[in-house]
């Protein structure tokens, strides 16, 4: 018995200060940053934005210039500057978010084994309360125990109880504590990941624009002739970005240079990034060549049947959340809601999905009214490219995309895909969606920099 009271007594003793030593434990395990390390880097980063605003002034000064050779010259030596500039901020960015990372995993380690260590001691305490709830009182006044020794097993029954509910508490005040640092932790991780990504954009850059200077630099500046032929060589190379065909899924194609329009309007509205918005449909297109299109013939059960070859399908539309709203919407187009091809289902779920943008009906109606306000339409069509360009600018900064970073545009775009479920089966439908933005913003870089 009296082993028992010191078991309890002990087990309080262990709990309850460990929370409030454990930051400054883990601090000093793995902060190896001095202060004057620290001050160093500090003063270096500002000194690098220093520099970067002076360039950002040289830059803009420089594009509202007339171009002419040493226009040209100049800015392309002070956009080369810029990208180094930035890289060299970053590296500094990241040296100081790898020492927080190692910091916050510390701290989630050591709350993790806690919450473990509290665990096991709670199931021995609940091992003990069960084995003396085990005895009756029958049992205990007939055996050989004085009432004396029964009261004081009661004593530490309630003891055993009062332990069980400090555990409890220490347990759930420390899973609360790990959930908030898991979070610190993933922003912690966003802000390198995006950093990270900055400097491999800022590396792209230099190359590109290495390469431009090269060729400048091939050119003497008494040669008028050879400076006009690489102005004419960029103007045919803008023009001919201009009138590719950009591909829309269940629409026919427009020119990248509507595309473009469409988009910017969409950006200027939302705040999500240009070349993002087109890389999302761009994605969504290749997606359409591999999914067909299906027709719904029965508005009871949402089933349907292949556009081109006639295959019955089951789930072509969901019949209660879809398909009054996709009758209702048809109606007000005025048109046919089983002529208009919609996405067949896949190998699980219901298709239905309108339009380049892709959107159900439901979800497509939870936002027509703010499309409606950004594009002046009385009621937006899915199938209408400049209407479609814009719901999924609407949506992707719902899903948190007009921060416009690396790591909030890769979530969102897994969103856009696979909803809540992006972090296992989005991943790869945002990287292809990165990797098309990446390539839509270089010419849209290069565009913006034809005069």
């Amino acid at each position: 018995m009296k082993k028992l009271i010191v078991f309890f007594f002990c087990i309080v003793l262990l709990v309850v200060p460990v929370i409030e030593v454990l930051p400054v434990a883990v601090n000093a395990a793995t902060d190896d940053l001095s202060s004057a390390e620290r001050a160093r880097l500090q003063k270096e980063l500002d000194q690098y934005e220093k520099e970067l605003e002076g360039l950002n002034t040289q830059l803009k000064a420089l594009n509202q210039q007339s171009a002419s050779y040493q226009r040209d010259l100049e800015l392309l030596t002070a956009q080369i500057k810029q990208a180094q500039t930035n890289i060299k901020a970053k590296g500094i960015v990241i040296q100081n978010l790898s020492k927080e990372i190692e910091k916050k995993n510390g701290v989630i380690q050591q709350l993790d084994s806690r919450i473990s260590k509290g665990q096991k001691t709670m199931a021995e305490l609940l091992q003990q309360r069960y084995e003396l709830d085990d005895q009756s009182l029958v049992e205990v006044v007939m055996g050989d125990k004085t009432l004396a020794e029964f009261f004081n097993q009661a004593e530490t029954d309630n003891s055993i109880n009062e332990a069980l509910q400090v555990l409890f508490n220490d347990i759930r005040d420390t899973k609360t504590k790990t959930a908030a640092e898991r979070e610190a932790l993933k922003e912690k991780q966003d802000q390198e990941l995006n950093a990270k990504k900055a400097i491999e954009a800022s590396e792209r850059q230099i190359a590109l624009k290495q390469g431009e200077k090269k060729d400048l630099l091939a050119v003497s500046k008494n040669q008028e002739a050879g400076y006009k032929a690489i102005i004419a060589d960029k103007q045919a190379k803008a023009a001919t970005i201009r009138a590719a065909l950009f591909k829309l899924r269940d629409a026919a194609a427009i020119s990248f240079e509507d595309a473009l329009k469409y988009a910017n309007e969409a950006s200027q509205a939302t705040g999500v990034r240009a070349a993002f918005i087109l890389g999302i449909l761009k994605q969504e297109s290749n997606l359409g060549v591999n999914v067909g299109q299906c027709y719904l013939t029965d508005d009871e059960t949402g089933a349907g049947e292949g556009k081109n070859t006639g295959t019955a399908f089951a789930k072509v539309m969901h019949p209660t959340r879809d398909v009054p709203v996709f009758l209702d919407l048809a109606k007000r187009l005025g048109i046919d809601p089983h002529t208009t091809a919609v996405s067949c289902p896949q190998s699980i779920g219901y298709g239905g999905a309108m339009g380049p943008s892709q959107f159900i009906p439901s979800t497509w109606v939870g936002i027509e009214s703010r499309i409606a306000a950004a594009t002046g339409a009385s009621t937006p069509n899915p199938w209408n490219p400049e209407h479609a360009v814009m719901a999924t600018a609407v949506f992707l900064k719902d899903l948190g995309a007009a921060t416009q970073t690396y790591a909030a545009e890769q979530q969102a775009a897994g969103r856009y895909y696979a909803g809540g479920n992006w972090a296992t089966l989005g991943l790869g439908y945002a990287g292809s969606v990165l990797g098309h933005a990446a390539t839509f913003q270089e010419n849209i870089d290069f565009l913006d920099s034809v005069k």
